[in-house]
């Protein structure tokens, strides 16, 4: 009955179909934090899978962009706040560039099912256990990387607190979207088209395996724990630029850092103090000279200058010795992609600081409290590929952020969910020093040991282990999987056309 009604040439019918598709999209966002309801991913997929299977390549695009639209305009919505709110745009302004960049989002779903339906002429069955999980998640690699990438929202993040999440270390983040695909159309095959003996131990196998791979330490402890403070300053975004700010918050950082002289190492957030770097020279020498006196280390967010070029950097700074440069920029937040055509928005938009320079990608680590530190800034550890930057040399993981742009959205606990699979991919530490939360530890199985409370100004004082060696993802990254993927899937593209 189901499939006369979406096979239906009746247009009524087609639009209905549209937009239930539509409206599970809408849904998905549930799955993620901060609603952590990580199941319903899998009735939600397994719709849009029914919805496609047998259809015309056009009809699979337009249904899997209608999922994608839904599912990122409900789930990146919080960005109206930096642009409108804090970024002055008009509400119309800021409404057209999220309904923008949503539509463009969209596209990766959809051209993974139109090619799934276009070139793949198969059996259901191996369209739903190979062809569309291994489309969608290389639609989601893609969506990642193509012009910069936007990954955020990828399935495979709502699964960090289930069997699943036990491939991260060895397939990563990617890995589980395809799991988490091959998944939702397995229940496709079961209960749709009752072919149990073939999707019940398939599906039976990836879960139980995954609760296997949870068992195991892929990186080993190095050294002694060491004791480390994150200092949540907790300025609003509003006046976190404002002049009558400035003394303020220096001397509450200043301050804050003094009575946890006893850690090894104190991390403020990105951009802490709002100021360039040779401004402020007395206040970072005091801090300095207190600092080397105590024998602790301190890293501080702040922009740095460049005099000869009038150019500046998104900083993170060791107090003691080394710089970390932002490489990764926010589009339209950050920098103007396609200048000549997209900087006349900076005419609406008034965002502090919103035209800086990427930072080069071979930096060296910056080493503090003993330990070699791989770093990102702001939504930098959205990017796998970001973070495995600094690995396998670094210690520990530091994400330093200010969520203070978006208010009390669904943002910040999205970025956590995101840094808790960077820690689980990589088998190591997180530490995330954040201005208005969520500041927290996170173990190198990617739980969370201690957090603190969102909005309230807080320092999170806790232990922490280094540690050392490569998880498998670290060693072959996506090259692995989505090279096999993308072979395998050409291969059986010519081996279709030959027979």
């Amino acid at each position: 009955m189901i499939f006369q009604i979406i096979n239906t040439t009746n247009k009524s019918n087609k639009v209905l179909i549209d937009l239930s598709v539509l409206v599970a999209g809408l849904l998905l966002p549930f799955s993620f934090a901060p609603y952590n309801q990580f199941w319903l991913m899998l009735p939600l997929l397994a719709w849009l899978f029914v919805t496609v299977v047998d259809q015309k390549p056009f009809d699979a695009f337009k249904r899997g962009w209608l999922f994608g639209f839904g599912w990122l305009a409900h789930g990146v919505s919080w960005i109206y706040y930096s642009l409108h709110v804090h970024g002055g745009a008009p509400f119309i302004l800021a409404a057209i560039i999220i309904g923008l960049l949503c539509v463009y989002l969209a596209v990766f779903p959809g051209l993974a099912l139109y090619f799934a339906r276009r070139f793949f002429n198969v059996s259901v069955d191996k369209q739903l256990i190979i062809i569309f999980p291994l489309m969608f998640m290389l639609g989601e690699w893609l969506r990642g990387y193509f012009l910069t990438g936007f990954p955020w929202l990828q399935l495979g993040y709502a699964q960090i607190d289930t069997p699943l999440a036990g491939y991260a270390p060895v397939i990563g983040g990617l890995g589980v979207t395809w799991l988490i695909a091959l998944s939702s159309a397995l229940l496709v095959l079961m209960f749709v088209y009752k072919q149990f003996k073939i999707a019940v131990p398939i599906f039976a196998a990836v879960w139980l395996i995954g609760v296997g791979l949870l068992q195991i330490n892929w990186t080993e402890p190095d050294g002694e724990k060491i004791k480390v403070s994150l200092i949540q300053g907790n300025i609003e975004q509003k006046i976190k630029w404002s002049r009558h700010m400035h003394e303020p918050t220096l001397n509450m950082y200043q301050e804050l850092t003094r009575q946890h002289w006893d850690s090894d190492l104190i991390i403020w957030p990105e951009t802490a103090i709002p100021d360039f770097y040779h401004r402020v020279p007395y206040y970072i020498s005091t801090i300095k000279k207190e600092a080397e006196e105590k024998d602790t280390d301190v890293l501080f967010g702040i922009f740095i200058r460049d005099q000869k070029k009038g150019r500046y950097y998104n900083s993170l700074v060791s107090i003691r010795d080394g710089v970390y440069q932002k490489r990764h920029l926010v589009p339209l937040g950050e920098f103007y992609p396609f200048r000549g055509l997209l900087e006349f928005f900076s005419q609406w938009i008034n965002i502090p600081m919103s035209d800086v320079d990427f930072g080069p990608d071979d930096q060296e680590l910056i080493t503090a409290a003993g330990q070699k530190i791989g770093v990102s800034i702001c939504f930098e550890d959205a990017f796998d590929r970001d973070v495995l930057m600094s690995l396998p040399d670094a210690s520990l993981l530091v994400n330093v952020s200010n969520d203070a742009w978006f208010e009390k959205s669904a943002e910040s606990m999205q970025h956590h969910q995101i840094a808790r699979m960077r820690a689980l991919e990589t088998g190591r530490y997180m530490l995330r020093s954040t201005n208005t939360g969520v500041s927290s530890i996170i173990d190198e199985k990617g739980q969370v040991l201690e957090a603190s409370p969102a909005f309230e100004r807080h320092v999170l004082t806790a232990e922490v282990q280094a540690f050392k060696g490569s998880t498998p993802y670290v060693i072959w990254q996506n090259y692995l999987l989505v090279g096999l993927s993308l072979f395998g899937l050409v291969a059986y593209y010519f081996k279709l056309r030959k027979s």
